[in-house]
């Protein structure tokens, strides 16, 4: 008996109920296989290239190399590796995402043998948290309620014995080695940064401080399960645990709504959004993508973003709030740079707080709530190191005033102007939120 265990958004091997399931059907006799989809290749910016190749190296390490790569539409290449090595069985963690459903069911309809799904990248799998009516909740708080009440199972061990069949697979591209990919870096970085927990809720709002976890992106590829971090946050009583289950919470709210409706990865939630007014992405756009805009909070969240692949979470909220009521942009534009460029670029979490912050989603920030860039800036970047991290330009300038070089006697050279005026752009947002009303 071999069974195939076929790793997507799981690459791990501890805390893998999928895994645990393909060693009992196979008797110990495993092949672990991951499909390079070229939907899924070509839709991805380089830092998510990267860093996924990376965490399969790492995967592959942890299973004697045998780890099998294979390019390819999934239908053809899964049945045709299973039928390969006899499988009885083919495992694999349930996707909940549009692409994903529709990817798994042309799967098993074109294999010879079952295909098993076993839990999912969740806490709580979509689906299982429903109202008294029977239907998903569209207000995060009583869904969170619901969520701690619904619970979770607790972690389960890596499997103690794995004969891993290796076959064929194809080479992966070179890429720079980082050290923070792969399951062994998720869980040491995990395990470091939970001891400092407690601050989180006082500290999480301030990218000066970077001082939060950086887990989004070992969850993105599941080189953690929520599961195992929900079982150390138990054993930790403080509003900083608190906040951070929230998090997670969310994470899981995210998916369970693109399940129940998968147009929302691109179209608004709320239908009378349909009607409201965008500016074409013109030279707006560009200067937001580049971080030119001449406000420097959004600026240096958007370099952030193209040297490193991340963005502080408030960071994210205000250059999202700017595309869309500063320039009046469609916030699926915003999305869509997010997904190329971020390493933790997910779609459910990415789509759904484009909108909450465009006040289109389920239980979004009420349209009107407009951040003020510069206000943003001075309250979470209080003397200006995040900022002056990020923007070369801005370095020479001390404390506050860095949140607006153009008040300076001298204002920086290379620096850009605003492109916009805020109070101006708010006026015009609230206009045409009217218009829809």
């Amino acid at each position: 008996m071999t069974a195939v265990m076929w790793f997507r958004r799981d690459l791990r091997l501890a805390d893998n109920p999928a895994l645990l399931d393909a060693v009992s059907a196979g008797d110990g006799r495993v092949l672990g296989l991951f499909v390079l989809d070229p939907v899924l290749w070509d839709a991805a910016g380089d830092p998510r290239r990267d860093h996924l190749v990376n965490s399969l190296r790492r995967l592959s390490d942890g299973m004697d190399g045998e780890l099998v790569v294979r390019r390819g539409d999934p239908a053809d290449v899964v049945p045709e590796l299973a039928a390969e090595v006899g499988a009885a069985s083919v495992h694999v963690s349930a996707d909940f995402g549009p692409y994903g459903r529709q990817r798994d069911e042309a799967v098993e309809k074109a294999l010879g043998c079952p295909l098993v799904a076993t839990g999912s990248p969740y806490a709580v799998t979509p689906g299982r948290v429903l109202n008294g009516s029977g239907r998903s909740y569209q207000v995060f708080t009583p869904y969170f309620r619901a969520w701690l009440e619904h619970g979770w199972r607790q972690p389960v061990d890596a499997p103690a014995k794995v004969e891993w069949i290796g076959k064929r697979s194809d080479a992966l591209r070179h890429v720079p080695d980082v050290e923070d990919a792969g399951e062994a870096a998720a869980r040491k970085h995990w395990q470091g940064w939970v001891e400092s927990v407690a601050a989180y809720d006082d500290e999480r709002n301030r990218p000066d401080l970077d001082s939060t976890s950086r887990m989004s992106v070992p969850l993105k590829y599941g080189e953690i399960h929520p599961r195992t971090m929900l079982a150390d946050l138990a054993r930790r009583r403080s509003a900083g645990a608190d906040a951070y289950r929230r998090e997670l919470a969310w994470r899981d709210f995210c998916a369970d709504l693109l399940a129940r409706y998968p147009e929302a990865a691109w179209k608004p939630l709320r239908p009378e959004f349909e009607k409201m007014v965008y500016d074409e992405p013109g030279d707006a756009f560009t200067a937001w993508c580049q971080g030119r805009t001449g406000y420097p909070i959004v600026d240096a969240g958007l370099r952030q973003l193209a040297e490193s692949g991340f963005m502080h979470n408030r960071i994210r909220m205000v250059v999202a709030s700017f595309l869309i009521k500063d320039l009046h942009i469609h916030w699926k534009y915003g999305a869509r740079w997010f997904l190329r460029n971020l390493r933790d670029g997910d779609l459910a979490s990415n789509s759904l707080n484009w909108q909450w912050v465009a006040g289109c989603g389920a239980d979004p920030s009420p349209y009107f709530r407009i951040f003020n860039p510069t206000t943003q800036g001075k309250k979470f970047d209080p003397d200006g190191a995040y900022v002056r991290r990020w923007i070369p330009e801005l370095a020479a300038v001390p404390g506050k005033a860095v949140h607006e070089p153009w008040a300076l006697a001298e204002p920086p050279a290379g620096y850009p102007a605003p492109i916009v005026d805020h109070a101006e752009a708010r006026l015009e947002s609230l206009r045409r939120y009217d218009a829809i009303k």
